[in-house]
């Protein structure tokens, strides 16, 4: 039996989802890959018992990003006519980042060794990035002769500021665990046979939290970026007057009082 391109274990309302092609270096721009990812995050909003993800690859790498053999053979996604390839991403690879970065669970990227191309996308569109010494990240667009395709140039400007950003995609040149660590797209760079044991203690600490709390709370992360501060103070209010008449607020609080741990039911 052919094993499945991406990996879903669920522990006590943990996913790790892990790109599963480690013979291939876990490239992610095939068809039946993108169609499982995107399927494996459907899984993941289906289930209400989920409150944090972990994604991470499996071998080597995080992943090499987009299939280049394929791009040299004119196969795949990168087939056809420029209309056809227009259409190729349209309806393939761009269905991941609206729902990743739109997943309002948090998610923890555990990046494992190199992440590349459109893999350094997918690892933008996580909440918390952490690194193994291992891990080396490039948006290497510019040296084969196209420009980033799947969203980092709207990524990591975001994330490392715009001088960073355009180091990365002008140049191409990869950065190591330390450099994206002093650069902010990594929050901490661990040995590598800590790497998950890291990103489960951090999501055990996230899943602890109301779950409302935690969704609400990721969606005005998203949001202020692009609010100004009056909008956002306003939305931090109508968020706040629904949250205070949850029943987890009411366990959370009486739990503090109590000195024991609460239990949350999302409600």
């Amino acid at each position: 039996m052919t094993e499945p391109r991406v990996l879903f274990e669920k522990s006590q309302g943990i996913v790790t989802l892990t790109l599963n092609r480690p013979d291939e270096l876990n490239a992610f721009s095939e068809a039946p890959m993108i169609k499982a990812f995107l399927a494996a995050l459907d899984q993941v909003s289906a289930e209400p018992d989920v409150r944090c993800v972990i994604l991470t690859g499996a071998g080597r790498a995080f992943s090499a990003g987009g299939n280049v053999k394929h791009m040299r053979d004119k196969t795949d996604m990168f087939a056809g006519s420029a209309t056809d390839i227009e259409r190729a991403y349209a309806q393939g690879i761009h269905r991941v980042p609206p729902k990743l970065w739109g997943l309002e669970i948090p998610v923890i990227a555990a990046v494992n060794g190199p992440a590349f191309g459109a893999a350094l996308d997918l690892v933008c569109m996580c909440d918390i990035r952490l690194a193994s010494t291992a891990a080396k990240f490039g948006a290497p667009f510019v040296k084969i002769g196209i420009a980033p395709g799947d969203g980092a140039a709207w990524f990591l400007s975001r994330i490392v500021g715009p001088s960073h950003a355009a180091e990365m995609i002008l140049t191409g040149d990869p950065v190591d665990a330390d450099t994206a660590k002093a650069m902010g797209l990594v929050s901490r760079v661990v040995d590598p046979d800590a790497l998950m044991r890291e990103a489960h203690a951090l999501a055990e600490k996230i899943a602890a939290n109301a779950p409302l709390a935690l969704q609400l709370s990721k969606r005005l992360l998203r949001k202020a970026p692009h609010q100004t501060l009056e909008d956002h103070l306003s939305l931090c209010a109508s968020y706040q007057a629904l949250l205070h008449g949850t029943a987890d607020h009411a366990e959370a609080v009486t739990a503090l009082l109590e000195k024991r741990k609460p239990v949350f039911t999302a409600e």
